[in-house]
């Protein structure tokens, strides 16, 4: 019996990510910002900013347009280089 594959995404596409890292005044515009460099055109429409309940963390979910593989794996390895983000999903 061989492996399920994982479901091919036909690309460009709208794409959701969610970046949890320590909650900080300028967390949501350093995310937007490295975002940005690798899916330009991101809108305030496409941004929802949640906190934890003690208000140590923060998820910001974003929208996208994703071009393709690499891009989305240099987004992902550009927030988790900062420093600043715990998790990308």
């Amino acid at each position: 019996m061989s492996e399920p594959k994982a479901p091919k995404i036909e690309f460009p596409c709208d794409y959701v990510i969610k970046v949890i890292g320590n909650a900080a005044p300028d967390f949501t515009d350093f995310v937007v910002e490295v975002v940005e460099c690798h899916a330009p055109g991101i809108t305030e429409a496409d941004i929802s900013v949640t906190d934890s309940s003690k208000g140590r963390f923060s998820s910001v979910q974003l929208k996208i347009v994703a071009t393709g593989e690499d891009q989305l794996k240099a987004l992902f390895e550009d927030l988790k280089a900062s420093g600043r983000v715990h998790m990308v999903l």
